[in-house]
């Protein structure tokens, strides 16, 4: 789920990963803690920050972090390893905006955290503006201009969302849409797409049975008008 400052957490180690997500959210955080990067772009989504182990199963924490930042060039990423090799840290912050050697003191990995997260907030753009919604794109946060409420969406539903903004006023196909979002070749017939995009509009629009912001281009696909 999306909240004001929600962390992505990348650790195979469970006891490790239990204290350091544990110690995150008593200071206040939301954690989504994955034990491999197999679906680390797909929660990136609706997180402000991402913290990665180096040493992971599968794909190994250098390969997720660059997926990540081609993702969301404006997603902060911390790395986390035991090694201690100069090699290994140029290595990590040729992408990554911090790498912090383990054992480390909880105190020193949340002031760094406070520190990214900081940074990038002061760095972001300004809302953009879509009839009673205010989206801040860098803090990946949506707001109801009218109520002054955050609209929660889930990993998914925001991947959709975020994909069509950045193609703003262009039709995109729903295989377009589908490879994007799943990175799998949309299938005729599929009705998945159809049922996110039902969801969002009960989140976003005032009233969804007559959508402002996702319009449906019939038999081709959505746009969201600018």
């Amino acid at each position: 789920m999306m909240t004001s400052k929600n962390i992505l957490y990348i650790e195979d180690d469970r006891e490790i990963g239990e204290w350091v997500s544990t110690d995150l959210k008593e200071r206040g955080y939301g954690v989504t803690w994955l034990t491999s990067g197999d679906r680390a772009v797909e929660e990136a989504g609706s997180c402000q920050l991402a913290i990665l182990d180096v040493m992971l199963p599968g794909l190994d924490g250098f390969t997720v972090g660059q997926r990540l930042k081609k993702q969301y060039p404006g997603l902060p990423v911390l790395m986390l390893s035991a090694r201690t090799s100069i090699d290994d840290k140029l290595q990590g912050l040729q992408f990554a905006d911090d790498y912090l050697t383990k054992p480390f003191h909880p105190d020193e990995l949340a002031a760094r955290v406070e520190v990214l997260l900081r940074r990038s907030g002061a760095a972001s753009s300004e809302a953009l503006e879509l009839k009673h919604l205010l989206v801040y794109e860098k803090e990946n946060t949506i707001k109801n201009r009218e109520t002054g409420e955050e609209i929660v969406l889930t990993g998914k539903q925001f991947h959709i969302f975020q994909y069509l903004l950045r193609h703003l006023g262009q039709i995109m196909t729903k295989e377009q849409i589908f490879e994007a979002v799943w990175g799998e070749p949309y299938l005729d017939g599929d009705k998945t797409l159809m049922v996110h995009i039902r969801h969002l509009r009960e989140k976003l629009e005032r009233d969804p049975a007559t959508p402002e912001i996702i319009e449906t281009i019939r038999g081709i696909g959505y746009r969201v008008r600018s």
